[in-house]
């Protein structure tokens, strides 16, 4: 480093300059090579082989979450007043989903973390409203059996009594006997768009109509749904009632880190009015610290997700997610036609969104299958009752679908065709390492 020494330069900079890597470039570079090695054995949800999880409309809409994400990671969304762009992105996104969903002039929400975190602020909200406006103590939520497992964490964090209620044979929930179930203590009635284990979506009319008729809240959990639904309905497709223009439905939980594509965690929870959004907020001064007060679950959160679902959203448009809904819509329903014409094979319900349910016939359990699928480099998951197994289908599916399909009869075929005599058990598919 003689050039250094001689021009009082510093000798860190000269490496960069000569494109040597300093110690400290090269010490990161190996703590992340180390770090991405980790991920080896991950499935491989880029490439259209992993019906859960994760979702993918392309590389260059990745490139530009990852971005913005970046750009807005070390950001604190718990106080907007420090970081006034986080507000601007919060009501941007907003905007855009109310818009979505058909929300009146009025409606609120707020950003979270992710459908979870939307339900259990739905929830928590309900109770409020309950408590000052009915004293209800002993709070309970009618819902149906389909609805999703969030709602049970909601009432076991928040003390509520969960009265799940059984589906109808279309696997709809079944209003009257959500009716039934409703007493002086409800706090709360939930229908889902598209309810997650089959993909139908739920009477949703039906459900509001009868929330407005005993005066409670509807919420209808729209994390799945909430992109897809809108956009088919954009490009003409019939599409059940399932949103805030539906007299009685009071709010609605949205994911964008789903169909919206964007980086995990982004969700928003919305309410037909602000005084309805108001119950979810927290507030308080019984500390040596001043006033406090937070709109989620979360104190610090990072504006990253916030920051990526705002590019995105924006760089995508109407067109961008008219395309990926019709890609993503148009593979489901191939899943679903080429599933359902494997012998052996049962499609639980042809599905109103991008959600796909199938199963053995005589609800086997397809643990086995499963397994073998994995074995394949294919990922499902396994759900039930009654055992069966899960696709949820995106953009990055439409060229894989096919392929899929051949590898589940091909298997099916193989097991029935075992020496063992068994094709509908485990056993028959072999075992996963």
């Amino acid at each position: 480093m003689l050039l250094a020494g001689r021009v009082g330069l510093d000798p860190t900079r000269v490496r960069a300059m000569s494109g040597e890597p300093t110690a400290d470039e090269a010490r990161a570079e190996s703590v992340l090579a180390e770090l991405a090695s980790f991920g080896s054995d991950d499935v491989r949800w880029r490439e259209g082989r992993v019906f859960s999880l994760a979702y993918f409309a392309g590389a260059n809409v990745e490139r530009l979450a990852d971005r913005a994400l970046a750009m807005y990671a070390s950001t604190n969304g718990l106080n907007a007043d420090a970081f006034p762009s986080l507000r601007r992105i919060q009501s941007d996104v907003v905007s855009t989903v109310l818009g979505w969903l058909g929300a009146p002039d009025g409606a609120a929400g707020f950003m979270t973390s992710g459908g979870t975190e939307s339900i259990l602020l739905a929830t928590k909200g309900a109770r409020e409203l309950a408590r000052r406006e009915r004293g209800v103590a002993r709070p309970n939520v009618v819902l149906p059996a389909s609805a999703h497992a969030a709602f049970e964490k909601a009432c076991h964090y928040f003390g509520l009594e969960s009265r799940r209620t059984p589906v109808a044979a279309d696997w709809r929930a079944d209003v009257d006997a959500m009716s039934a179930a409703v007493d002086d203590d409800t706090v709360l009635l939930v229908a889902s768009a598209p309810q997650y284990p089959q993909g139908v979506v739920d009477p949703v009319a039906e459900v509001a109509a009868l929330a407005a008729e005993r005066g409670l809240p509807c919420h209808v959990d729209a994390c799945m749904g909430g992109v897809t639904l809108h956009f088919m309905e954009l490009s003409g497709e019939p599409v059940r009632p399932w949103n805030f223009s539906v007299p009685g439905v009071t709010s609605m939980s949205v994911d964008l880190h789903k169909f919206g594509y964007s980086a995990k965690g982004a969700s928003v929870i919305a309410y037909r009015t602000k005084a309805l959004r108001a119950h979810q907020t927290f507030v308080t001064d019984n500390w040596l610290g001043g006033l406090y007060g937070s709109s989620g679950i979360l104190g610090t959160k990072s504006g990253g997700p916030m920051a990526a679902a705002w590019a995105v959203t924006r760089y995508l448009g109407d067109d961008g997610y008219v395309d990926l809904t019709r890609r993503a819509r148009d593979a489901a329903l191939r899943l679903a036609h080429g599933l359902g014409a494997v012998p052996g094979i049962v499609v639980s319900a042809p599905p109103d969104a991008t959600l796909v349910s199938f199963r053995l016939a005589g609800d086997a359990d397809p643990t086995g299958l499963a397994d073998a699928l994995w074995r394949e480099g294919w990922y499902v998951d396994r759900q039930g009752p009654p055992p069966s197994l899960h696709c949820t289908v995106n953009a990055a599916h439409a060229g894989t679908v096919d392929e899929f399909v051949a590898t589940v009869a091909r298997l099916v075929e193989s097991a029935e065709n075992s020496s063992t005599g068994r094709g509908s058990a485990p056993s028959a598919y072999g075992t996963i390492d």
